[in-house]
């Protein structure tokens, strides 16, 4: 067995046990593991979306109970690129969670390539913007407010390199999915149809049936339409 695939066997194993015991501690909110984490399929694909994309890369808002995180990580030990790098956007980890998921990165051997940001992504990924960072892909599931999603999809789309991946959790909620159909009617962003095929349905609060996790293309060469150009959401 390679390195690689040690590292890789190491962080499915973390997250078969998170997915069947949960994690070592959570808040105290009555379901509130099962409430906030994504569910270990959507996890699965979004792995499987992440290596057959080759990514070496990707920033991650949210990290709650690292379920998602674990499945970056995975896929990144997976494609086993010259420079991984997980940078990971949470401002609660330690304050609300008592840094339960970072803890599970940890005992997965994923803190040699992840970067735990305490900072609201408002300040943090214009902070990654300002160094430099060029991710290939980036996995979207902080705030839920419109205007929050709004700006965080702002930022990546400069973060993400052109032709990249964004992919938001949660698109069935009102909120999160307006936020990006501004992005897709007017820059470009293409849906990648089958990314997140046969996935269960979930209702949002106003009764409308929508798919839970939607994947975003970039467009290749990027460009800024005119103002005149403005399709409405």
């Amino acid at each position: 067995m390679t390195y690689t695939d040690d590292r890789a066997t190491r962080v499915r194993e973390v997250r078969r046990r998170l997915a069947q015991e949960g994690p070592p501690r959570t808040r105290d909110q009555e379901g509130d593991f099962e409430t906030v984490t994504v569910p270990e399929k959507y996890c699965d694909q979004l792995r499987d979306l992440m290596v057959s994309e080759g990514a070496e890369k990707v920033v991650e808002v949210g990290l709650a109970y690292a379920s998602s995180a674990l499945a970056i990580g995975e896929a990144l030990a997976t494609v086993n690129r010259p420079l991984p790098r997980h940078v990971i956007i949470d401002p609660f980890q330690d304050r609300e969670y008592s840094n339960a998921g970072w803890d599970l990165l940890r005992s997965a051997g994923l803190d040699s390539i992840a970067t735990l940001m305490l900072a609201p992504s408002s300040i943090a990924l214009p902070r990654l913007l300002t160094e430099g960072f060029v991710a290939d892909a980036a996995f979207v599931d902080g705030s839920h407010r419109f205007h929050e999603v709004f700006v965080d999809l702002y930022y990546l789309r400069k973060i993400v390199r052109p032709g990249g991946l964004i992919v938001i959790d949660d698109d069935w909620w009102p909120s999160v999915h307006t936020a990006g159909q501004y992005y897709e009617r007017n820059l470009g962003w293409t849906v990648i149809p089958d990314a997140f095929s046969g996935e269960t349905i979930g209702v949002g609060p106003h009764g409308k049936q929508g798919a839970r996790c939607k994947a975003y293309r970039l467009p290749a060469p990027s460009f800024e339409p005119f103002f005149e150009d403005f399709r409405a959401f």
